[in-house]
């Protein structure tokens, strides 16, 4: 039977929280070279990325090298460097947006065409498939039915967010960091002006909206259905999150890593992407690592409530209502039980976000550090959990690759051999020579006993055969050191693994399904004009970063304002909001349009 592999890909920020994701579960990381990722702040030395290749192919899991920004002309050599390191380093795959990569006549290492590609249709994924890519990472505003859309018209990989932070925008599409304060999406600088807080105008000046964060979309969850997307034809199950902390990639991974596991169970043609099971030793629970809320965004159907208009920072879990307020503390009707040391929140009468720690909790009153702004009716969120995140501190998850043990005895010699669940092997055969042992049931309980004692932050010895009547009388202390011998050969054994060696990548002349490129190609150096150029483009305009256009598009979203404020102009609420509408921030006016025909809003720089 042939098997489809599922891919858990979770975020390292760096080695440390690289090795954290694989030892919870990850089947693959994603980690930013030294330059030209996706986020600038999120960078790694070579020799960190070099370790955590190697920590992470004892378990068959794979790194991808992120080099997904565009590059500037005076770059290209530098990039081409970097790219070569990385396959020598032994990567398994490289993220890249900028088609200049594809001219540089790589080494064979496999290309992943990064989500900053804009990745939305059947002819675009087709089209990257058949210039060499082979991964697709999917554009997030995408419903399961467009995926399966793209899924029947390739055959290349498929990967899909399944948590985190939202970009309002569609990815690579965005430029109004760069537009306020030259800080470039598309360099890995974005200065985030979607999580900023705007007023909400309309043409004749009149306020609708004041002071709120109009663009700023909850958190991504798609935990509850992994099944659907792998219906779709996704193979990869991508968390984003490489600014996010230890505990986040932690409790997001395992939380994931049991999801995923119980689809793998519970459906047939599905496998695993790597080796090893994960023991977690705690409860993994979405709500408390940071988030914003979460929404499945498009997954499904259009719906409103996708963002928290009152902040853009993480409230966290929902855990109920101020039911009183008194000099010193708060009696609260909770729907959990929180404890010393819990962080809490609220949005206070006047919209802002207010937040204090708990010193003391007596049953349902809580006595906060501050009492500032608490009123009755306040719902309460903690966005801090002490106890759980002391879990975390002195947690003991650990992953570990099956193993069986063989012993036999001949011409009192030992003979060992150990095979893991890949199929790697090892053998020992002891030089000391042993007696027959007088009482042979006892001996095997010892051997048994001992030789299930892997003793190795790697194996777990799932079997152990003894062949023949006759046992050696063995100490202790022998049975345990050929063990560990045993196994520190076999995991020589599985570090011989190498990745499956790509190929290198041959320029073609397929067509690129425009002809007319404006300045959302992303084009800003001659190796990506070369590109498109041979693929069928016969104007290409520079990239926003270089042109700085007055007519760009600063955002493209399939987020649409009118319909998050129930004023949709498909519907009769649509004469609610007069138009034109505008947002506005530190006396900056942004112009709103809308392509209800793609259901699409706009924004652009206001006149």
């Amino acid at each position: 039977m042939e098997y489809k592999y599922l891919e858990l890909l979770s975020p390292a920020k760096n080695l440390e929280q690289g090795v954290a994701a694989i030892g919870y579960g990850a089947d693959a990381v994603y980690v930013g070279a030294p330059s030209f990722g996706a986020r600038e702040a999120a960078a790694n030395t070579y020799q960190d990325v070099k370790k955590l290749i190697s920590y992470a192919h004892r378990y068959r899991a794979k790194v991808f090298v992120a080099l997904n920004t565009i590059i500037y002309e005076h770059e290209l050599e530098q990039a081409r460097k970097v790219a070569v390191w990385a396959y020598e380093a032994g990567a398994d795959a490289l993220i890249i947006q900028d088609m200049a990569f594809l001219e540089m006549g790589l080494p064979p290492i496999a290309l992943h065409a990064s989500t900053q590609t804009h990745n939305t249709t059947p002819q675009k994924a087709r089209f990257l498939q058949d210039v060499g890519f082979e991964r697709v990472i999917l554009a997030r505003e995408l419903s399961f039915n467009q995926i399966s859309e793209i899924r029947q018209s390739t055959q290349v990989e498929l990967e899909a967010f399944v948590h985190g932070a939202l970009c309002v925008s569609y990815s690579g599409q965005c430029y109004m960091s760069e537009a306020l304060v030259g800080r470039s999406a598309n360099r890995g600088a974005c200065a985030q002006p979607c999580r900023a807080s705007y007023d909400l105008v309309d043409g004749s000046g009149k306020l609708i909206e004041k002071g709120k964060h109009l663009l700023s979309l909850k958190d991504f969850n798609l935990s509850d259905r992994l099944e659907h997307l792998a219906d779709a034809g996704v193979c990869s199950f991508k968390i984003e999150g490489r600014l996010k902390g230890a505990d986040y990639v932690k409790n997001v991974t395992a939380l994931y890593r049991q999801k995923l596991d119980s689809l793998l169970e519970g459906k047939r043609g599905y496998a695993k992407a790597s080796s090893g099971k994960v023991y977690v030793g705690f409860t993994p629970d979405a709500q408390k690592s940071f988030n914003r809320g979460f929404t499945s965004y498009f997954a499904e159907q259009r719906n409103s409530s996708l963002t928290g208009f009152d902040t853009a920072k993480a409230v966290g879990q929902l855990v109920g209502t101020v039911a009183k307020v008194s000099r010193s503390g708060i009696l609260a009707e909770l729907t959990v039980k929180l404890a010393n040391g819990d962080g809490i929140c609220f949005i206070s009468k006047e919209g802002r976000l207010i937040g204090t720690n708990i010193n003391r909790v007596d049953g349902g009153m809580l006595y906060p550090n501050k009492m500032d702004g608490f009123y009755i009716g306040a719902k309460l969120y903690r966005n801090y959990d002490h106890t759980f995140t002391k879990q975390l501190e002195t947690d003991t998850t650990k992953r570990l690759v099956d193993a069986s043990l063989t012993l036999s005895y001949k011409g009192k010699h030992v003979e060992l051999l150990a095979e893991d669940e890949d199929g790697n092997t090892a053998s020992l055969t002891s030089e000391e020579s042993y007696d027959a042992a007088q009482k042979p049931e006892k001996a095997r309980q010892t051997i048994e006993q001992q030789l299930q004692k892997a003793g190795s932050d790697l194996f777990k010895i799932a079997a152990v055969a003894i062949e023949g009547a006759e046992l050696p009388f063995m100490p202790i202390s022998a049975i345990n050191s050929y063990r560990r011998e045993l196994l520190e050969r076999l995991e020589t054994a599985r570090c011989s693994y190498k990745p499956k060696q790509a190929k290198c990548i041959e320029p073609n002349s397929i067509p690129y399904p425009a002809a007319v490129l404006d300045y959302s190609a992303n084009v800003v150096n001659t190796l990506s004009r070369q590109f498109y150029s041979r693929h069928g483009a016969v104007s290409i305009d520079e990239g926003f970063e270089l042109s700085h256009t007055n007519e760009a598009r600063l955002m493209t979203t399939k987020y649409c304002l009118r319909y998050e404020l129930g004023a949709c102009l498909k519907t009769p609420n649509g004469e609610r909001l007069k138009g034109p509408l505008y947002i506005v921030n530190n006396g900056k006016r942004f112009a709103l349009e809308f392509d209800c025909r793609q259901c699409e809003m706009i924004v652009k720089k206001g006149s």
